[in-house]
């Protein structure tokens, strides 16, 4: 009897195996909550598609329940999610809650990239989707843009951008377009690095392979920004790391905070640390003492002056 099962060709565990037929088998199904434009709701969400005709690059839009006129202009986050380039989306639970929460405390409206994922796209694609997102949102800065919310609601001169994990990594990659592009109107005054993933001495065996014209280690200025030749020019007037003790990332974004404030960047380098937590803690139980205390202290970066 001829056996149906398949040979692992590469084995990227715990992400994915590519089987020799050339399949993906990812570990983490994929999960879809729809959005909410609930006009009663604390906090509204639609899904807008910015490239339908070339490659379907989609947002998901967040924004705290609507005042007819609008009262006052609100911060924009710029929200790049986790999951090692190649899982998850912004209709991904644990994502889409995680910020809906940070809309509705922080009072902020919030643009969640659905970045196509690697390795079927390979790195540096993931990156490019998120500077062309980026690009999409700086264009609402005048008014003048394809979505009402961003049009409406969104204060241009308070931009921030942030993820978590690989959400990280590319968050601070479109600072650092943003600052050597600049854009007239849209100021990016921070950015958060939640457990942000970079590189060290050894090669990381799934970036690698993710993105075969990195060399894997800390002088890819995308893995290890400190190195990055124009850092003196990436936007923002602050950052935040939030590094966890047990998360096995936490070396390498210890050691691009410190290659970060003995650079020629001119802006504040703060960090926060939760003790005897691991990677991602906040995601998967967001009621903790300690997931509360990482939102709090986001937060207050958000809405601080």
């Amino acid at each position: 009897m001829a056996s149906n099962t398949k040979q692992v060709a590469v084995d990227m565990s715990p992400f994915f195996h590519i089987y020799t037929d050339g399949t993906i088998n990812r570990f983490f199904p994929p999960q879809f909550l729809p959005p909410s434009d609930d006009l009663n709701a604390s906090v509204r969400s639609k899904d807008v598609i910015i490239q339908p005709a070339d490659t379907g690059l989609s947002v998901r839009i967040f924004s705290p329940r609507h005042q007819t006129p609008p009262q006052q202009k609100l911060p924009i986050v710029v929200y790049i999610h986790g999951g090692a380039f190649c899982i998850g989306s912004p209709s991904v639970p644990i994502f889409h809650n995680f910020i809906s929460t940070v809309v509705e405390q922080a009072n902020v409206i919030a643009v969640s990239i659905d970045y196509r994922l690697a390795p079927e796209n390979p790195l540096p694609i993931p990156f490019d989707d998120c500077w062309t997102a980026f690009q999409w949102i700086a264009a609402h800065a005048k008014g003048q843009g394809s979505d009402p919310w961003l049009n409406e609601y969104g204060d241009f001169t308070r931009v921030f951008l942030g993820g978590e994990s690989a959400g990280a990594t590319i968050s601070n990659d479109v600072a650092m377009r943003a600052g050597i592009e600049k854009f007239q109107g849209v100021e990016v005054v921070g950015f958060f690095l939640v457990h942000p993933f970079f590189a060290g001495k050894e090669v990381d065996k799934l970036y690698k392979f993710l993105c075969p014209t990195s060399s894997g280690t800390d002088d890819d200025p995308r893995i290890n920004p400190a190195v990055h030749p124009r850092i003196r020019e990436m936007a923002g007037r602050r950052v935040i790391f939030f590094l966890a003790e047990l998360d096995f990332l936490t070396d390498w974004g210890r050691a691009y905070y410190e290659g970060l404030k003995k650079s020629e960047w001119s802006g504040e380098v703060e960090i926060f640390e939760t003790e005897g937590e691991g990677h991602c803690f906040h995601l998967f139980n967001v009621n903790s003492q300690k997931s509360l205390a990482l939102i709090d202290r986001l937060v207050d970066f958000l809405t601080r002056e």
